[in-house]
């Protein structure tokens, strides 16, 4: 997964795959989770938001169901 960085006090990197729907966040103290059945224009909307981190608290964070892997 192709991780891009993000201007964010909060989120480091994200990264999507469409085809699983897996959305990964990488946050500034490098811990890693992947968010899972996240629909594309959830991606788009974290993506766009001029607040990465309070996209990320509104509408993903005990949205979606996660594992942290680092």
């Amino acid at each position: 997964m192709i991780m891009q960085y993000v201007d964010s006090s909060n989120l480091l990197h994200i990264g999507y795959d469409a085809n699983s729907q897996t959305l990964r966040i990488e946050f500034q103290n490098h811990t890693v989770y992947d968010y899972f059945d996240v629909p594309p224009h959830t991606y788009k909307g974290l993506m766009g938001a001029p607040s990465h981190g309070g996209y990320h608290a509104r509408h993903i964070k005990d949205v979606y169901r996660y594992r942290r892997i680092l």
